[in-house]
């Protein structure tokens, strides 16, 4: 599943991320979801999250 629905991400999911200084590399970077920061239900490059260590990307997969 790839994140690009707000419906499919739900606070405590494990999912990888890619930052904003990787987009380029599309290096992705695991963690829990601690907030969801995307307002709108869905999104082309990904749900915005901030994950439980502060890390903000946008949602590659949901594992």
């Amino acid at each position: 599943m790839d994140g690009t629905r707000r419906s499919d991400i739900e606070i405590g999911a494990e999912v990888a991320v890619v930052q904003k200084h990787h987009q380029r590399s599309g290096e992705l970077t695991e963690g829990t979801v601690k907030r969801i920061l995307t307002k709108s239900p869905n999104h082309p490059h990904g749900i915005k999250v901030m994950l439980e260590d502060g890390t903000v990307g946008r949602v590659k997969e949901i594992h």
